[in-house]
């Protein structure tokens, strides 16, 4: 029986994540969004366990931080939109500023050296950048998503065509050989 061939596995595993992540991109941000919930949720419990157990005898009081990553672990996992919203309108917010920011810093130098104007290109492309942010943030959010899917199914499919194109063709075996003296 032949082995398993984990390249071609694994370029197809990557191809459906890409399609998954591509074809519904939102529910791609909520799982996210709860992932890190469980990665709050986990060292949280393990704390509350670890103080009740006993085991931190240094620790008198009551151990707040590990119950307030467990809560927010909660929290996370069961209102994920909740927190995707609200990161989507702080980046948009910090976009804003930092397009603002930018541009001001522009103008306030142009007493001193000559600016040119590709100079202000890109802070208003940041600025552009937050507005739409803040206008449409659950579209916005789902576009990485879409990204890193079309990444994977462009990989997966290169990778493929190079493994069937370039596989290693069996090499024939010597069977008989003669001795020449």
């Amino acid at each position: 029986m032949k082995s398993l061939n984990y390249p071609i596995i694994s370029n197809l595993c990557a191809f459906v994540i890409g399609v998954l992540l591509v074809v519904w991109p939102g529910e791609a941000v909520h799982y996210l969004v709860v992932v890190i919930g469980v990665l709050f949720l986990l060292p949280g419990l393990m704390g509350l366990l670890a103080s009740l157990a006993g085991r931190q005898a240094q620790q008198t009081a009551f151990p707040i931080l590990a119950l307030g990553s467990t809560l927010l672990g909660l929290w996370l996992m069961i209102t994920p939109g909740f927190f995707v919203g609200i990161l989507m309108y702080v980046l948009g917010v910090l976009l804003v500023l930092a397009g603002l920011v930018q541009l001001s810093h522009l103008v306030s130098v142009r007493e001193f050296v000559p600016v040119p104007w590709g100079m202000y290109v890109f802070p208003v492309l940041v600025f552009g950048a937050g507005l739409v942010v803040l206008f449409n943030p659950f579209e916005v959010a789902t576009v990485p998503f879409v990204l890193l899917g079309g990444a994977a199914i462009l990989y997966s499919v290169i990778d493929l065509l190079r493994l069937l194109r370039y596989r290693r063709k069996e090499v024939p075996t010597v069977t008989d050989v003669e001795i020449i003296e």
